[in-house]
């Protein structure tokens, strides 16, 4: 994997470089940029100016994770707001143009993906989900297209983003050039777990979403705090593409400072070092 972390660790801040500074300090060779308008108001040009600035003096790629709220008055006490497959149509057209709106930050910023959500928390799956899954990605995809951006469909902790799902709205929608981010948190707190969610979604796969949890509910912790079995993600992720972006996604809530990112990030990436290692002299011995 390529290391890479999310703004998302600091998504009560408003993001400048000096943060973008911290985290290619802690070993990220991919910055996933969180679209939120306290956070990244991708609306106003001199924000997007100042880190389109940045990326062109760094060698770093950049994602971006659509947005998930509409007011820029924001508090981590507040729901998502957006959602693509609401069940009421103005909203559903009010979610998209909010994500088209982010998504034109990529005429300066040099956004390789962006990663959607398909509900929240509460939706079910129906025909009516399926549909308008198929609705929002194909309105997404055409406006993403143009500016070399690739829409990626994350795993979600619910009814309609699971791995099956998913790949039925792929399937169904012809979608061969939509990709798959993989949420490791997600997939822990799935039916069919993390080995299970990965060996479906697999052949799709872009972009990780990488974070611990205790097995119950979506934490978003650094990795090793949790209950995830690292060795055998690493296992899994030596399966994917070399250089594909292995994306820290921590928790805002955990208030972090810059510099305990930095720390805290070299030592998630040392965790899948070692994996990988250990993986690797293993394979060596039963050759032997």
């Amino acid at each position: 994997m390529q290391p890479g972390i999310s703004t998302h660790v600091f998504l009560q801040q408003r993001l400048h470089p000096g943060l973008l500074d911290a985290m290619v300090r802690g070993g990220a060779r991919s910055i996933e940029i969180f679209a939120a308008r306290h956070h990244f108001d991708y609306a106003d040009r001199s924000a997007v100016r100042e880190i389109a600035q940045w990326f062109r003096s760094n060698e770093v790629t950049a994602t971006l994770h659509q947005p998930l709220y509409a007011d820029a008055q924001w508090s981590r006490h507040v729901a998502p707001t957006l959602n693509l497959i609401d069940v009421e149509k103005s909203r559903r057209i009010d979610a998209m143009d909010e994500v088209k709106r982010a998504l034109e930050s990529a005429e300066q910023i040099p956004f390789g993906a962006v990663v959607l959500h398909l509900g929240v928390r509460e939706d079910h799956w129906s025909a009516r989900s399926l549909e308008n899954s198929l609705t929002a990605i194909e309105h997404l995809k055409a406006f993403a297209r143009p500016l070399g951006v690739k829409c990626l469909v994350e795993n979600l902790h619910n009814e309609v983003a699971t791995p099956e799902h998913i790949l039925e709205v792929l399937k169904v929608g012809h979608f061969d050039n939509v990709g798959v981010c993989f949420d490791t948190g997600h997939a822990q707190l799935s039916e069919i777990g993390l080995e299970g969610s990965f060996a479906l979604l697999k052949p799709r796969i872009a972009e990780l979403h990488v974070h611990d949890n205790g097995g119950v509910r979506d934490e978003h912790l650094w990795p090793g705090s949790g209950a995830i079995d690292w060795a055998a993600l690493s296992r899994l992720a030596a399966q994917l593409p070399a250089g594909l972006p292995g994306i820290l996604e921590i928790s805002h809530e955990l208030e972090e400072t810059a510099e305990t990112v930095t720390a805290k990030a070299r030592t998630a990436y040392d965790l899948f070092e070692k994996n990988a290692e250990a993986d690797s002299l293993r394979e060596r011995q039963a050759k032997e």
